[in-house]
């Protein structure tokens, strides 16, 4: 009784961790026969409309899907994979469509141990510190915070600094501690996912507002034009005026046709220069 026991224990226990890997094999029939769950439901496939914030890794994650890569690369998105090209940068609007999450099945001998490695690509937070002057905050420690963990880090000679981050992360926080820069100790609060394709208006301000161009609100050809200044602008219009302005003076530094308007050339020059 004490040896069917300990058995019937240890099976329990296999069958636990063979759940927590996404493997579903239980219970053996025979030596190097394919083995599967049969209790495990199938997950149908359907159409995801995208939401501000979103980016593929988190909805990956949500969806069950430990890659990205496997709902990035159905045909289903061919056409959306050739419109974005970027997975984590998409639109509010966009649709997805989310493949059927099928059960891991593997064949395997009984009475032997397998070990089993869950392959996912890795998602790193890139970010480049520059002064008023274009110059990189090289050497400068700094601490990035992101959803409640401490990282304290070290920008490289270019003023670059990269980091791991969880599929599910939103926010980031960054304090630089070093006197190259007046926002010395302040906290920069970093929305992962937000930045929106190059080729909409608030993913070219947003991209602007990043290199230091004050292009505006990002979201303001949304904004409430009935509200106006001392002057009788309205606030639609500022934006307007600060978003050519911000365009024309990146244009003037990139020696771009200087017009306000940011085309094609210069969305392709804006994109090469903010890194995404």
């Amino acid at each position: 009784p004490l040896v069917v026991k300990k058995m019937f224990e240890d099976s329990e226990r296999l069958r636990s961790t063979r759940r927590n890997l996404g493997l579903y094999f239980w219970p053996p029939t025979s030596q190097d026969q394919t083995l599967q769950d049969p209790v495990q439901a199938e997950i149908m496939p359907s159409y995801y409309v995208v939401k501000e914030g979103d980016f593929l890794s988190s909805i990956a994650k949500d969806n069950g899907f430990t890659n990205y890569e496997t709902i990035w690369n159905d045909p289903n998105n061919a056409s959306l994979k050739q419109k974005r090209q970027n997975p984590n940068v998409l639109f509010p609007g966009d649709r997805l469509f989310i493949p059927e999450l099928k059960p891991r099945v593997e064949s395997c001998s009984t009475d032997q141990q397998h070990c089993f490695k869950v392959e996912k690509p890795d998602l790193k937070l890139r970010l480049v510190l520059e002064d008023l002057y274009e110059k990189p905050i090289a050497n400068a420690k700094c601490d990035l915070v992101i959803e409640g963990n401490t990282f304290p880090m070290t920008t490289d000679g270019k003023g670059k600094l990269e980091q791991a981050i969880p599929p599910d992360a939103h926010t980031a926080v960054l304090i630089i501690h070093d006197p190259q820069t007046p926002f010395q100790e302040t906290a920069f609060t970093l929305k992962i996912g937000n930045l929106d394709p190059i080729d909409e208006v608030s993913g070219q301000k947003a991209r602007l507002n990043n290199l230091g161009y004050f292009a505006g609100d990002v979201n303001g050809d949304e904004a409430d034009n009935d509200t106006q200044d001392d002057e009788g602008q309205d606030d639609g219009e500022q934006d307007d005026d600060a978003f050519k302005s911000a365009v024309e003076e990146f244009q003037c530094d990139q020696g771009l046709t200087v017009d306000g308007i940011c085309g094609p050339k210069t969305q392709a020059k804006l994109k090469e220069v903010h890194g995404c």
